[in-house]
């Protein structure tokens, strides 16, 4: 039994990774009753248009086939838009299912066959007939640039571009050196492993259980109370486990509609899974196109910064993410001008995808900042130390706190980067060409209100709960540390519950903010219990503790010990029994504190990567990363490295192989697999390493610590740009760097 008396900055193992790999962790699509229909999905074939005719007889003659819903045939439901929005719904009028015979994108679903089998229903969705009046699509976004608007504030989360200050433009005509160049992004996917599914558990009263891929169960839950007119009480959202997500399951997505609509025609259970292609046919990471003017003094000193983008969104809604804030948040600038627009194309609404505008902008700003370094003959890192930026400027705030010149300073030692020779081409290895590069990364450190109840027993375990998620981050197990470390209890007494919509109130678990919002609820549940634990042990007869203040004592390995003498002790359980108690019980709602208002609140990183450019073949290869973050505390090392692997690893499939192509002519994606959806794997794979360098918060949260989950990812497509245009001399800036753009 584990009875360190501090569990957080100890590398745990996840606590619930037995659950995981023997099978006993169950998914969405997993949960099964008696009787359990099945549906399957029909999806559009043509872009935008009109269903002219729908036959559906041969798919109902397949035998177990009990009904083909349409637009024809669905049930009446609420037309408002309000009634169909989430909590991350952008501006806009939020995709219906089967809402009329409109068609606003390529994949729309059209039609939901349910059988009593989940052959019988594929087989018959495959038999639906249906006949189109096909409109004009435009999916082009190059094309459809010149159309593009400023958006409002549309979405939660999103910072329209700062106003500009000092005068940018003429700034950048005079300056000595100038860098003036666009860069392009395609459409991403997320495909997490675990595709998205509803299983819809209709209960005999008529209310529902949901188990749905999601990011946020009481998302979910209020989604489909408010589409289909349920009180909440009918309806109880549960998401144990979640096979990733990546931001794809921060809104309900349509197979949970069709599900539900099904389960409530049909009185019967129903489960809707998406197949892998159809995992194509939702949220994505947006295309780009930005533009990056810097203006420097010969000495290196920035003089001008202009950061221009254009994104895509739908025609229904205006997605939008921050994209262009950064540069003068990272650097300081006396004329400073940024611009953001939205183009709306013939698809479906982008998602978050993980650091959603950071990820994108970062990586134009850090490949022309890169491109300045070149132009001037100076030191990538130098440029940025010669420009760093105290303040955000954006704000004129100060930074909560901000360990990047420790970043840049043990990642390139770290990496050997003082070896470096700075001209393209001058580094080989055999035939391979060798590229060292390096970018900045930076992310927000945010906290929301999150709720937690704890409960502790008389036999010394304590259940802590939240309504929150686990996407594969590692929730479960620094909840649970988080929860020992308070009340000094092994791991092992300890259990975190969450997923489920009868617990207490928890964001979305999105953003990176899920430690810093749901880990402060749990801290201060349990110090509300410590402090009961602490007034029974003082009163029971013959406490050592009766003279003591919560100040003098500390809680570890099951006891509440005096702190100047660890001798004089009362165990927890032995405190419950004189408190006369069945058990404690205690609820919190954490909120940021307002202190935070006061300053600005990121994670940063450096990163460093060596690459191999075959020079015959154009093939390039990831050899060395170092990623060195500062992000607060770190509670625990394990789960904390493997998040920045996971979003070093992103990083090499989004500059190297990601690119969800569209048929212009068809307006449909058409690597729609994972077998021409290229993503990292081992062979790709070689040698990362990760360095946490210490940083003091006392503002961000009570625990000190920062999300990690964004900032992996965040500058490591330009580092591999930079690196690869070391190593070749060739800027690509088009993503991804394909070998037939280096040849």
């Amino acid at each position: 039994m584990t009875t360190s008396s501090t569990q957080l900055g100890r590398p745990v193992s996840r606590v619930d990774g037995r659950a995981k790999v023997t099978g006993e962790a169950r998914y969405a699509g997993e949960f099964n009753v008696p009787g359990l229909l099945y549906g399957q999905v029909v999806s559009s074939t043509i872009a935008r248009g009109r269903i002219k005719k729908l036959d559906v007889s041969e798919a109902l003659a397949v035998p177990g086939v009990l009904r083909v819903f349409t637009h024809e045939n669905r049930p009446s439901l609420p037309w408002f838009d309000r009634k169909y929005r989430d909590d991350d719904s952008p501006n806009g009028s939020p995709f219906r299912p089967l809402y009329d015979d409109t068609i606003v994108y390529s994949g729309q679903p059209v039609a939901l066959v349910v059988a009593e089998t989940f052959e019988q229903a594929r087989h018959a969705a495959s038999l639906v007939r249906i006949d189109y009046a096909i409109d004009a699509h435009e999916t082009d976004l190059r094309a459809r640039r010149r159309k593009a608007y400023a958006p409002g504030k549309a979405k939660s989360g999103y910072e329209p571009p700062p106003k500009p200050w000092g005068h940018a433009d003429k700034a950048h005509k005079k300056a000595a050196i100038q860098v003036d160049v666009e860069y392009e992004s395609p459409v991403e996917h997320h495909n997490p492993m675990e595709p998205h599914a509803s299983t819809v558990i209709h209960e005999d009263d008529g209310s529902l259980t949901l188990y749905d891929k999601t990011q946020g169960v009481l998302n979910t839950q209020a989604y489909v109370c408010n589409v289909f007119d349920l009180p909440k009480e009918q309806v109880r959202v549960r998401s144990p486990f979640v096979g990733g997500a990546f931001g794809s399951g921060l809104r309900p997505q349509y197979q949970l509609f069709l599900a539900v609509l099904a389960a409530r025609e049909l009185k019967r259970s129903v489960r809707v899974t998406l197949s892998r292609e159809q995992m194509f046919t939702f949220g994505h990471r947006p295309a780009t196109l930005q533009r990056v003017a810097l203006g420097a003094s010969e000495d290196g000193t920035l003089e001008a910064l202009i950061h221009e983008a254009v994104q895509e969104t739908s025609r229904f809604e205006d997605y939008v993410e921050v994209l262009v804030n950064w540069g003068s948040m990272l650097y300081r600038c006396d004329n400073v001008r940024a611009d953001h627009k939205l183009a709306q194309l013939d698809c479906y609404t982008p998602l978050d995808m993980r650091a959603p505008g950071a990820a994108l902008g970062v990586y134009a700003l850090e490949c022309a900042m890169d491109e300045l370094a070149h132009a001037l003959r100076m030191d990538p890192i130098a440029l940025r130390l010669k420009n760093y930026a105290e303040r955000d400027q954006n704000k004129d705030k100060p930074y909560s706190s901000k360990e990047l010149r420790a970043c840049y300073q043990q990642g390139a030692d770290r990496f050997g980067w003082m070896r470096r020779t700075p001209a393209p081409r001058s580094m080989r290895d055999g035939r391979e060409l060798v590229g060292w590069g390096m970018a900045t990364g930076v992310w927000e450190a945010m906290q929301q209100p999150a709720s937690a109840k704890a409960v502790l027993s008389l036999d010394g375990r304590l259940t802590v709960s939240s309504a929150t998620s686990d996407i594969g981050t590692g929730t479960y197990t620094v909840m649970t540390q988080i929860a020992a470390d308070t009340l000094g209890l092994p791991i092992e007494a300890v259990t975190f519950k969450l997923g489920d919509s009868s617990l207490p109130m928890a964001p979305l678990e999105g953003g990176s903010w899920t430690v810093s919002s749901v880990g402060s609820a749990v801290k201060e549940v349990c110090e509300k219990l410590r402090e009961q634990v602490f007034t029974f042990a003082r009163k029971a007869k013959g406490s050592p503790l009766a003279k003591a203040s919560l100040e003098e004592v500390t809680f570890a390995e099951g006891r509440v010990r005096l702190t100047s003498d660890g001798s004089q002790s009362v165990s927890i359980v032995e405190a419950l029994r004189h408190g006369d108690v069945t058990h404690l019980e205690e609820k919190s709602l954490a909120v940021p504190n307002p202190k935070q208002l006061e300053y600005t609140r990121s994670t940063h990183s450096a990163v460093f990567v060596e690459v191999k450019v075959d020079e015959e073949l154009g093939t390039v290869r990831v050899t060395r990363v170092v990623s060195a973050i500062a992000g607060g505390r770190i509670l625990n090392p394990k789960t904390a490295r493997s998040q920045i692997l996971g979003g070093i690893v992103w990083g090499i499939g989004m500059a190297l192989e990601e690119e969800t192509a569209i048929d212009q002519q068809l307006g449909r994606f058409i690597n729609h697999n994972l077998a021409e959806y290229h993503v990292p794997v081992n062979a790709d794979v070689h040698d990362l390493d990760v360095i946490f360098v210490d940083e003091e918060d006392t503002v961000v949260n009570p625990l000190g610590a920062k999300g990690l989950g964004e900032i992996g990812i965040v500058g490591v497509a330009a580092a591999i740009a930079n690196a690869v245009f070391h190593a070749t001399g060739k800027r690509v800036r088009s993503l991804p760097i394909t070998l037939d753009k280096l040849l």
